[in-house]
């Protein structure tokens, strides 16, 4: 083979190493970009962390992890809780409660409170040190409320029974199938008061108000920001300004940038589920993800386990 032919082969070996390299090195920088892109504590200085909370609060695995990692990122300097929620179940709104508080033990948490944020929102808005609300905001409305449909009627009009064998009269109660005896009323409600003498502790222990003033609100009423702040459910009324002013207490300095924790992709890797499902809606005007129509097709409650804190206007 002359030697040309064999300096254009090595040439062209070392032009394909070059590139092969390359590509890995891009890749790579890619793989990080989004695991920083998802996880801010990876690539930011120091900063103030936050977290949105919306819609129908549930037990969200997903949240309570960038909560961990919040509290254990020595980079994150705060917390801001942006919450615009009409509640959701009761074991949802403490499980992030706690959580929240775990993040207080260790750095300065405000919940801003945005258009609503009542019932299991507003419990989780007292896991912050203090509570920014707009003036029209919408909060309050603490209670517990249990539902449960009733077909007994539809069931006779269409001419079909349920029979039932249970080891006591209370199993399975109360049942769709047929009205409620005194019993099971009464063990309901006992076991919604249990829970909302907890809610109602829980709010006057946080807002340092006595347990009476605090039953005289707990009746389910809403309030707007400038009533909640009239009634000291909330500390401020305002918005950025008013948290970085309260931060500014905590010595947390002003210039730092805010840094938002996203969720992670529901195919648990980052951005390629949210990637299919924007292509799909792009391209083909398909939504891949179908349990927010459901929801809004059956309304969100039917996707909602044991008690609830949830504030929201009568359906005809």
């Amino acid at each position: 083979m002359e030697q040309s032919a064999i300096a254009d082969r090595r040439q062209l070996r070392r032009k394909l190493t070059f590139w092969r390299v390359a590509a890995v090195l891009i890749a790579l920088a890619a793989i990080w970009a989004a695991v920083a892109w998802r996880a801010p504590d990876i690539g930011s200085g120091d900063h103030i962390a936050r977290v949105s909370i919306s819609g129908i609060i549930q037990d969200d695995k997903d949240l309570l992890e960038r909560l961990d990692r919040i509290a254990k990122n020595d980079r994150a300097k705060a917390l801001v809780v942006t919450i615009s929620s009409p509640g959701g179940t009761t074991y949802g709104g403490e499980v992030i409660f706690k959580a929240l508080r775990k993040v207080a033990e260790k750095k300065p948490v405000v919940s801003d409170v945005r258009t609503l944020a009542a019932s299991a929102g507003y419990m989780i808005a007292t896991a912050g040190d203090t509570i920014v609300a707009g003036e029209s905001s919408i909060t309050g409305s603490i209670g517990v409320l249990f539902q449960y449909p009733q077909m007994k009627e539809l069931m006779d009009k269409i001419g079909v029974s349920l029979e039932e064998i249970k080891s006591a009269p209370l199993k399975a109660e109360p049942s769709p199938f047929h009205p409620a005896s005194e019993d099971a009323k009464t063990m309901i409600r006992a076991m919604v008061m249990d829970s909302y003498d907890w809610f109602v502790d829980l709010v006057a222990e946080r807002r340092k108000l006595p347990r009476t003033d605090v039953l005289r609100l707990a009746d389910g009423s809403i309030f707007t920001g400038r009533q909640a702040l009239a009634a000291k459910l909330v500390d401020t009324l305002g918005g950025p300004e008013a948290i970085r002013a309260y931060l500014d207490t905590r010595k947390v300095a002003k210039d730092l940038p805010f840094v938002d924790y996203e969720p992670t992709s529901r195919s648990g890797i980052p951005f390629i589920g949210g990637s299919i499902r924007e292509l799909a809606r792009s391209v083909f005007g398909l939504s891949l993800d179908l349990q927010p129509t459901i929801e809004k097709l059956a309304g969100e409650k039917l996707f909602l386990d044991g008690l609830v804190s949830v504030w929201q206007v009568d359906r005809d």
